[in-house]
């Protein structure tokens, strides 16, 4: 397992303006399709280790910056770079090949 950041809404802007790429993964503990790619975007966090930051918000825990966002469904991984949204991806059956391809592109 990498080392993901856990987001919040205090420390999302500081995170999100890095000049390295970021993946915020957008999840709940009672959504199912969370739960299927929770464990990808935590093995991808081991992998980009130095190239990119990997990070995962709970929605039910931090409501600010995913209405700002509008996430309307989870989960839905956003890629930052400079504090600018580059990417936005939806649901959980993304392969990990495809996440890694797209969030290292803005590296």
């Amino acid at each position: 397992m990498g080392k993901y950041v856990v987001a919040t809404d205090d420390n999302f802007q500081e995170l999100i303006n890095s000049d390295k790429p970021v993946l915020v993964d957008f999840w709940a503990e009672w959504c199912g399709p969370c739960k299927m790619i929770g464990p990808v975007v935590e093995e991808l966090a081991g992998d980009v280790e130095g190239q990119a930051i990997v990070a995962k918000m709970d929605v039910d825990a931090n409501s600010t910056v995913p209405s700002t966002l509008g996430i309307r469904s989870i989960p839905t991984l956003l890629i930052f770079k400079n504090g600018e949204l580059k990417e936005r991806l939806v649901g959980g059956n993304i392969p990990k090949a495809v996440l890694s391809q797209t969030l290292l592109k803005h590296a």
